[in-house]
């Protein structure tokens, strides 16, 4: 952050808070769902937690002044900045981009978790069934 006012800017569809200077962007917690969901419709308990463990660093909330907590976004190689008191998110310039991007590839591994567990569903039904157990007893006799 560079200490400077913060102007109203559009990206990604989103209304936001932006750094005409370093391009750094504040985000509530509602722009920060509103930017994710534009790749990823899966619901938010899908997503997984955002702030897992953070730390203090020395830039401040532009809302109450408190420091900022540095933390990796949703257990990804990103780091990001949130406000302890939950006011929003810092996000230095085009990590919105890498928002989007991770959440996309979020969305292509839970739709291959999905069709994974359906599959094994269907494999340990077919495993149940009748027919399957009396084949299976039909060998040991």
């Amino acid at each position: 952050m560079c200490n400077t006012d913060l102007v109203s800017a559009t990206r990604h569809k989103i209304q936001v808070n932006e750094c005409p200077t370093c391009k750094g962007k504040w985000l509530s917690a509602q722009e920060l769902n509103e930017l994710e969901d534009e790749a990823f419709d899966f619901g938010d308990d899908a997503k997984g937690t955002i702030v897992f463990d953070s730390t203090p660093t020395a830039a401040k909330c532009p809302e109450c002044g408190k420091p900022l907590q540095k933390f990796n976004y949703r257990f990804y190689d990103m780091q990001m900045e949130c406000c302890p008191d939950q006011h929003g998110f810092w996000l230095t310039a085009d990590e919105d981009d890498r928002v989007l991007e991770l959440m996309k590839q979020e969305e292509k591994d839970y739709e291959r978790k999905v069709l994974a567990e359906d599959k094994w569903g269907r494999t340990l039904k077919r495993l149940r069934s009748p027919s399957f157990m009396s084949k299976v007893r039909d060998l040991f006799r």
